[in-house]
């Protein structure tokens, strides 16, 4: 019998699983999951072999996904028993800000801050009920992306509203809290202690984006707010917009709250504005203008926060990409850097095109670095640590 400790973390478009050993927490195996909804690729690696898999459904949303892969880590690693497994969760609203055991009172909890993560938070409670049929009598720790930004100053989490909304939990909350953790932990190993201890914006530039700015490792601000779709363009959603814009549309072509949430998370982004893809990849390789153009305002986007969030910080000591597009796309963070001059930002384009850690020139003021994330580390930290 293999006891083992499962690590699971449900995007919006992308599953990642880790599969450890309970004693030694060696890992024993990993899947990835990449576009999910759209003959999603899926890889299963086990020891040194590595078993490309075939759903039964291929346009299957995550959480048929996840319930799926489940049964085939349990077929193939047969007989194999989860002690425990800790779960990516979006939202942890007002209650949650540090890892949590799931009981059925947290889930009735998380239960009513799905509307606020519509594209998120269902999925990661079925991978929570998923594994709970699977292996009733392990332990369940919920991580929370919000965790991260809580302590921020109250300022950076109040909206302008009346105060009895802000009190009721209308609250800019922020999101990717897991991968911002993870590199707040690597800042010192790559930069030196003096940036990591400074003024540092980190770039998360995935399917779903945001950055956040830090002081000594903590958060300050980031772009998302009450919702993850807040901030910067995205793959499918629109980021920052004049909320008359939504009212415009309400009155004008009669959308109710089910249009625009489908409109503003899954019609807008890099695939609305394209009308080709929501995948990066897919428009930098294609010569349409509407891909162009949907590039050109992802990364206007991305350099009219770094602005804000240097103001916030009251200057800029370090730069620092990661995610999907931040760790895997050169030509974007060589766009980015290319607009961030003033800054006294100088880019290493050679050290980009290569994929290096450090991006900029000696000479350059600001520092910018490529570092991979982990949420899946800070996750089994988090369950390891529930279980001693």
């Amino acid at each position: 019998m293999t006891q083992a400790l499962l690590i699971l973390n449900a995007g919006s478009s992308s599953v990642k699983f880790a599969l450890h050993d309970a004693t030694t927490q060696a890992r024993l195996a990993h899947v990835a999951i990449e576009g999910a909804g759209r003959a999603p690729v899926l890889t299963l690696h086990h020891g040194t072999d590595a078993h490309t898999l075939h759903p039964d459904q291929p346009d299957a949303d995550i959480a048929t996904l996840t319930e799926w892969l489940l049964a085939q880590l349990a077929d193939k690693l047969s007989p194999l028993e989860v002690l425990a497994a800790g779960h990516r969760v979006v939202h942890g609203g007002q209650t949650y800000g540090a890892p949590e055991r799931v009981t059925d009172e947290v889930m009735a909890a998380l239960e009513a801050l799905c509307p606020l993560a519509p594209g998120h938070q269902p999925y990661n409670l079925a991978g929570i009920r998923a594994v709970a049929a699977r292996w009733p009598g392990a332990a369940q720790i919920a991580c929370f992306d919000t965790a991260f930004h809580r302590n921020r100053p109250r300022e950076a989490q109040l909206y302008a509203l009346p105060r009895a909304l802000s009190d009721e939990g209308i609250l800019r909350y922020g999101f990717h809290g897991l991968s911002y953790e993870h590199i707040a932990g690597r800042l010192a190993d790559v930069l030196g202690k003096d940036a990591a201890g400074g003024r540092v914006i980190v770039a998360h530039l995935g399917s779903g984006a945001s950055l956040c700015a830090m002081r000594a490792g903590r958060s300050v601000d980031t772009t998302m707010g009450f919702t993850a779709l807040d901030g910067l363009m995205m793959g499918t959603r629109c980021g920052q917009i004049d909320p008359g814009v939504l009212l415009h549309l309400m009155r004008t072509e009669r959308m109710d709250a089910a249009a625009l949430e489908r409109l503003l998370g899954k019609e807008s982004g890099l695939l609305g504005v394209s009308g080709i893809s929501a995948d990066m990849r897919d428009l930098l390789a294609s010569d349409a203008p509407g891909a162009a153009e949907a590039v050109a305002l992802f990364v206007q986007m991305i350099q009219r926060q770094i602005g804000a969030l240097t103001a916030t910080l009251g200057g800029l000591d370090a730069l620092v990409f990661t995610a999907g597009i931040g760790e895997r796309s050169p030509e974007i963070r060589a766009q980015v850097m290319a607009g961030l001059g003033w800054l006294g930002l100088v880019p290493d384009l050679a050290a980009n095109a290569a994929q290096k850690t450090m991006l900029t020139r000696p000479e350059s003021v600001v520092t910018a670095a490529m570092i991979p994330t982990d949420e899946e580390s800070v996750i089994l930290r988090a369950v390891l640590a529930a279980c001693r």
